[in-house]
C-alpha cells in the first residue's frame, strides 16, 4: 500500500474509538470520493485547529473567549455539571436534561497515566462557585474509579461552603460513559440524582 495512504490511516486509527478497520474505510472513502469532502474535511481540521480553544469560563471548547453556555443568561440557575469532555456536554444538551451551567475537565485524574490535579481543568472551580452563585454542583463522570476519583477530589477541594454535591443516580452502568446513554436512561439518572 502506498506509504502516504499508510501513513493517514494510521493518523486516523489514532482518533478515539477508531480502529484500523473503520480508519482504513474512512481514509479509502476519501481519497476516492469525487465531490471534494476529503478537502473540504481537510480545511474544516485546519479551521477548527486554529480558532477552536477552551472556554475562559468553563473549558468548553470554543471560538470566542467565552462559550455560549457561559454567554447565555438562561443558564445562571445555581446548578453546575461538572463533566468530563465535550462528548459529555454534547450527550447532556442532546437529552435536554440539564438546563444550568457545564464545567469541563479534560479528563479524569489517573495515576496509572499519570493524569494529576495540574493536568485538569479543576483550579477555578472555587471562584466559579462564589462568582456564578452555583448551589448544587451535579457530577456527571464517568461510573469508573477515576471518575470517582476525581469526584472526590473536586469535593474535598471545595468543601462544604453552602454547596449541595449531587450525582447521577442508577442507570449509568458502573465502567459507563455518557456518550453510550441512551436518553431514555439519562434522563432517569439526571432526574433521580442523590446527594453526596
Amino acid at each position: 500500500m502506498n506509504i502516504k495512504i499508510e501513513k493517514l490511516i494510521k493518523q486516523f486509527a489514532k482518533l478515539p474509538r477508531v480502529g484500523t478497520r473503520a480508519a482504513t474505510r474512512i481514509v479509502i472513502g476519501l481519497l476516492q470520493d469525487k465531490t471534494g469532502k476529503a478537502v473540504n474535511l481537510a480545511n474544516s481540521l485546519m479551521d477548527a485547529a486554529n480558532t477552536i480553544h477552551p472556554c475562559s469560563v468553563c473549558g468548553m471548547l470554543t471560538d470566542m473567549d467565552i462559550c455560549e453556555f457561559c454567554n447565555d443568561s438562561s443558564r445562571k440557575n445555581g446548578q453546575l455539571c461538572i463533566v468530563r469532555d465535550l462528548s459529555d456536554v454534547l450527550v447532556l444538551e442532546k437529552s435536554g436534561v440539564f438546563h444550568g451551567r457545564y464545567h469541563v475537565l479534560g479528563g479524569n485524574l489517573s495515576g496509572v497515566d499519570g493524569i494529576t490535579p495540574d493536568d485538569l481543568n479543576i483550579a477555578n472551580i472555587p471562584s466559579r462557585i462564589q462568582n456564578e452563585n452555583i448551589n448544587e454542583i451535579i457530577f456527571a463522570l464517568p461510573n469508573t474509579v477515576e471518575g470517582k476519583t476525581t469526584q472526590q477530589y473536586i469535593m474535598s477541594t471545595i468543601g462544604n461552603d453552602g454547596v449541595v454535591f449531587s450525582e447521577l443516580a442508577s442507570g449509568v452502568p458502573l465502567g459507563g460513559d455518557l456518550d453510550f446513554i441512551d436518553d431514555g436512561t439519562l434522563t432517569l439518572a439526571f432526574g433521580g440524582r442523590k446527594k453526596l
